[in-house]
């Protein structure tokens, strides 16, 4: 899967660390490209309802998916990170 610049992505792991859920949504911001590597890797932006950054994390491609007609967006609270 090939994600585009500023393209909304949806993470499919938890990352708890950065206080990120499955099924977040964020905007892709870069593209890492390795070729000794066997996947590309994308840094994600994701944000709160008001615009504020939350947080930019990379990740490998298999941790993302692009959003689906059967997507429909939900409100979560956000935790503290860590």
């Amino acid at each position: 899967m090939a994600l585009e610049m500023f393209e909304r992505a949806i993470l499919t792991v938890d990352l708890p660390a950065e206080g990120l859920r499955a099924g977040d949504v964020g905007t892709v911001v870069d593209e890492h490209v390795a070729p000794s590597l066997q996947e590309t890797g994308y840094s994600v932006e994701f944000f709160d309802m008001t615009g504020r950054t939350v947080a930019v994390v990379t990740v490998p491609a298999s941790s993302l998916r692009e959003p689906t007609t059967q997507d429909l967006p939900s409100v979560r609270v956000l935790s503290a990170a860590g």
